[in-house]
């Protein structure tokens, strides 16, 4: 049985305008965080999807930047890649020029002078950094400066010159999402876009009895050739055959050896494995223990220049004045360099519109995905601001009515 007292229409009605502050008070709480959904029991299906297109709108956010960045980093690729290719031709109209029998051989050493400087404004483009300053052409070693200048003497000239450009980078690795298992490879390694000649490395070891000796492995251009114990020379060159590596293997007719030759112009990187020693035993490679110097088996004959070797033959031919070379071969090496270079810039440029597409497909899910978010937990602040104001004027009636119908007791003339 309820009991009834002269307090309880006191206190029925404080707990009915408790109730109602409580729901002005969430109204205006979803009014400040445009939210609708304060709590999953205000709607469970619509948080759940909510939910879903929070996240997958985060991870077109960030492929949006990755593609930002990509774009960016492209950029400053095809600036320097131009600017080298304008100088090789500047070089090549010198190569001309000198090559047609009307210069004699103090102007020939002026023309070897200035190329010289224009080399030197090559190595500076391939040492170049990008937006995230790191080296735009030293591959993974992004921090290494890739190309170092050996000097020396020339044969002619009167003081030191460059002799010589080792490149000390890697292959290009360094990759960016640019949606769900979707990747773009950001870099050209210098030791492709700045290479010429195809390159040709031939082992003067006679490996017609060589077997593997146990389950190994070792790279070409960072491609993993997976060997077998037991297999042979023809074994290992029909694997690599077989491999995305750009080479191609042969057993060398004279030396019975292992022999390869790019695909394309470019410098071939091999090294074993750390639990091989198979390139090694076949006179490809030595030890050793500077990661920069070039690994090339002192034996192995290597083939195979990149522009930089061109632009000093050609330098040199001008300074011992020898126009048969620079109209021949001099100017051969600087057309393969602008042939390639040329390559290059192609690739570039398909790569950068990839993402520029990516970019605009992005563009257009992003808004998408946050008109249906919006959708979902979204507040509609006329319906929010009405009901607000119906809340807030049925509460006002409620304290005018409560204070006519509560009579006074002892207890408010105590306070």
């Amino acid at each position: 049985m309820r009991r009834i007292s002269s307090d309880m229409p006191n206190t029925d009605v404080q707990y009915r305008l408790r109730r109602q502050e409580e729901g002005r008070a969430n109204i205006e709480s979803k009014l400040s965080s445009n939210t609708r959904i304060k709590e999953l029991r205000d709607d469970p299906m619509a948080a759940a999807h909510a939910t879903r297109y929070s996240s997958y709108l985060t991870r077109l956010q960030r492929y949006e930047q990755n593609t930002q960045f990509a774009m960016e980093h492209f950029d400053f690729q095809d600036s320097y890649l131009r600017e080298f290719n304008d100088i090789l031709q500047r070089i090549r109209e010198l190569a001309v020029e000198g090559s047609n029998g009307i210069w004699g051989a103090d102007e020939s050493k002026y023309i070897a002078i200035e190329i010289n400087e224009l080399l030197k404004e090559l190595v500076d483009i391939g040492n170049r950094l990008g937006p995230d300053s790191k080296h735009l052409w030293a591959g993974d070693k992004a921090f290494t400066e890739p190309f170092r200048l050996i000097e020396g003497t020339v044969e002619g000239g009167g003081e030191l010159l460059v002799v010589g450009v080792e490149y000390r980078g890697a292959g290009a690795s360094r990759r960016t999402e640019i949606g769900d298992g979707s990747y773009v490879t950001l870099d050209i390694g210098g030791g492709e876009a700045f290479w010429a000649e195809k390159m040709n490395i031939i082992s003067r070891f006679d490996a017609t009895n060589y077997r593997v000796t146990q389950d190994s492995a070792f790279y070409v251009d960072g491609v993993e050739i997976k060997l077998t114990a037991g297999d042979t020379l023809h074994t290992i060159v029909a694997k690599i055959n077989d491999s995305a590596a750009p080479v191609k293997a042969y057993v060398d007719p004279e030396t019975h050896g292992l022999s390869l030759v790019g695909t394309e112009a470019h410098l071939i990187r091999m090294e074993d494995r750390a639990d091989s020693r198979v390139l090694q035993d076949l006179g490809i490679i030595r030890q050793s223990n500077n990661p920069y110097a070039p690994n090339w088996h002192e034996t192995a004959l290597v083939s195979g220049g990149s522009a930089f070797d061109m632009v000093i033959r050609l330098r040199d031919a001008f300074y011992r004045h020898d126009q048969e070379f620079t109209g021949g071969q001099g100017l051969g090496g600087i057309d393969l360099a602008l042939n390639n270079i040329a390559s290059r810039l192609t690739l570039e440029g398909s790569r950068r519109e990839r993402v520029a597409m990516t970019w605009q497909r992005l563009g257009e899910e992003i808004n998408n995905v946050t008109t249906s978010l919006a959708r979902e937990h979204a507040l509609d602040y006329s319906t929010a601001a009405m009901d607000l104001a119906n809340m807030d004027f049925a509460h006002r009636a409620a304290l005018s009515v409560a204070a006519r119908v509560i009579p006074p007791t002892l207890l408010d003339f105590l306070r």
